[in-house]
């Protein structure tokens, strides 16, 4: 995408991030900042920041950063393009053509193309190629024709070469065909094959419409069940969700989560919107974010075994941890919804639904799993289990509620029940401040994973990131400063690389946006730069503090073997510790 410097000044102006950010998160005025549980992982203490004079954010906990693009990125899972898009269609601005050969941007657009096309394939080839197993198979699982249509489901030919001979006939190449997952390619031959062969499918569709990826399932015993597309560059099945572009648009205020295909599309069909599946893996935290962008509760539909109350726990600790509200439903008679719905129908479903109960419930009654509950050593058990999980309650009046129906069911005095907890809430205090030291000293103590040269050259590394802040802080000196200190002086890859970029950016464009580097560098690697601004906000940096950066790095060059060990007294090694844990 063309980088309009103006342009790009101009979204950021109509979207201040403490706008945006308020948008999705509960932000608290800290002076001319502004504070949050960090939306990026799990925390009970607010450490993001968003910080009002040079409208950047940055989570001292995770390590998450940048503008206000980067932002509408990792929130909504976009690309640079898509949330720049995002931005401008929400402050009501048109997007200057862009000029310049995006490749990527060009790579994308053909894979939704093909995916478009294998998708009418694959409906064609169901209702009029000649094996009929694939009408059959959604015949018998009661599809109508509308729901058929509604979600383009489709039939892949028993063939090696049918969908890429036909895609071939309109005009993709070999290796755009294997760069979408469509095709892959025989390590031994050289030769395409078709990538999904005999199987009904599932086209996976994103919140804008854009067919992703698909999902497709043998209709014998062959091996895999379910198969999905790989990673390519519209499609991680992590971070997407099945039938979520319908359920977005649901009126519902809660949300069903399935475990699969079939569930979902039966559901659906049933007359509930508000359904949605991961594509064949446990949910994700992502997949966790992008759900409490639309709903406050989900109610979890997933298979009634083992496998399917083992997801169901780690989808309730995934929920908790985005703030969203979980319930479970018990179907008895019928090991899926689907199976449910076709047994006792759509009103004793949403019965079904109204009656679900929460998770706590859940959690309790997995308690028991294993237990001889008529035995002493079975009730021991089960209270200690039972007072560790209540003691993870944060509501008090909530935890009191189900204190006093674990008693009541175990047949224990309430105040003994309680003092037992009151226990297991001290441990469990001290675990957590216990835990959350362990974080800051390994953060200081531990090699950068974005920049693992640092910990040979701890000096230096820090003397490279105060240049690299003193450009952020006078992009206008961009010239002056790299002359005084070119990038070859620098010793680390990373920060050497950060450098450059600035300054190529800096020196193309009136006006820089760390966004602007997102073609160079990662999601995560944004967040660092973002960082290095962020933890030396309080740090004095002047024209005195720049010169000597550069005598340090200078001074490397000249001893390269002296050890950073020797260079750093105990004094500063204790100020750099004493630093990152202040920070953290």
């Amino acid at each position: 995408m063309t980088q309009n410097d103006e342009f790009l000044y101009q979204l950021r102006m109509a979207n201040p991030i403490e706008t945006v950010a308020g948008s999705y998160l509960n932000l608290i005025r800290r002076g001319h900042n502004y504070v949050c549980l960090c939306p990026f992982h799990s925390e009970k203490t607010p450490s993001c920041t968003i910080f009002t004079d040079n409208q950047n954010f940055y989570c001292f906990g995770c390590g998450a950063g940048g503008d206000v693009i980067t932002f509408i990125m990792r929130m909504e899972n976009l690309n640079f393009r898509e949330a720049v898009n995002f931005l401008a269609s929400r402050a009501g601005l048109t997007v200057p053509e862009d000029r310049k050969n995006d490749q990527l941007a060009h790579r994308k657009t053909r894979i939704y193309e093909m995916n478009r096309l294998a998708a009418n394939f694959y409906f064609h080839n169901l209702l009029k190629g000649d094996d009929k197993r694939g009408l059959q198979y959604f015949s018998q699982r009661k599809l109508t024709p509308q729901t058929v249509k509604k979600y383009g489901l489709g039939y892949a030919p028993d063939s090696f070469s049918a969908l890429s001979s036909y895609l071939r006939e309109q005009g993709y190449s070999d290796d755009e065909m294997v760069d979408a997952w469509l095709c892959g390619r025989s390590e031994r031959t050289g030769r395409l094959y078709d990538m999904f062969r005999g199987r009904v499918m599932f086209p996976i569709v994103d919140l804008r419409g854009n067919i992703i990826g698909f999902g497709g399932r043998v209709l014998d015993d062959s091996k895999p069940k379910y198969l999905n597309t790989g990673k390519t560059p519209v499609f991680d099945k992590g971070n997407n969700l099945f039938s979520m572009n319908f359920a977005k648009n649901s009126s519902e205020k809660r949300l069903i989560l399935a475990e699969g295909y079939m569930d979902v599309i039966a559901i659906n069909q049933a007359g509930f919107e508000n359904v949605v599946a991961t594509l064949g893996t446990a949910i994700t935290a992502e997949q966790a974010r992008l759900i409490s962008h639309y709903v406050d509760e989900v109610i979890i539909a997933y298979d009634s075994d083992s496998a399917g109350q083992n997801a169901t726990q780690k989808a309730i600790n995934h929920f908790s941890t985005v703030g969203i509200s979980t319930r479970i439903i018990h179907m008895e008679g019928a090991k899926d919804p689907d199976e449910y719905i076709k047994k006792f129908g759509a009103v004793k479903f949403r019965m079904l639904l109204d009656d679900s109960f929460d998770a706590n419930n859940f959690m309790l009654d997995r308690c028991e799993n294993g237990l001889d509950l008529s035995t002493q050593q079975g009730q021991v058990e089960y209270l200690n289990r039972a007072s560790k999980m209540l003691a993870k309650i944060e509501s008090p009046l909530e935890r009191e509620v189900y204190i006093s129906r674990t008693a009541q069911k175990s047949n224990i005095s309430v105040d003994v029940l309680k003092t037992h907890i009151d226990s297991e809430i001290r441990k469990f205090r001290k675990f957590e401040k216990k835990k959350e030291w362990q974080n800051i000293t390994s953060a200081a103590v531990l090699p950068d994973r974005t920049n693992p040269e640092a910990s040979q050259h701890l000096k230096e590394s820090k003397a490279e990131e105060t240049i690299i802040c003193w450009l952020l802080k006078h992009p206008e000196n961009v010239i002056d400063i790299s002359n005084k200190a070119p990038p070859d002086i620098f010793v680390t890859h990373f920060n050497k690389k950060i450098y450059t970029g600035l300054i190529n950016k800096m020196t193309e464009y009136n006006m820089f946006t760390i966004s602007m580097l997102s073609d160079e560098f990662s999601i995560e690697e944004l967040g660092k730069i973002s960082g290095m601004e962020a933890k030396k906000r309080d740090i004095d940096i002047n024209a005195d503090v720049f010169a000597d950066c550069i005598n340090i790095l200078q001074n490397y060059h000249k001893n390269p073997h002296k050890t950073n060990g020797e260079d750093l007294s105990d004094e500063d090694l204790l100020k750099l510790f004493q630093s990152k844990a202040k920070k953290q």
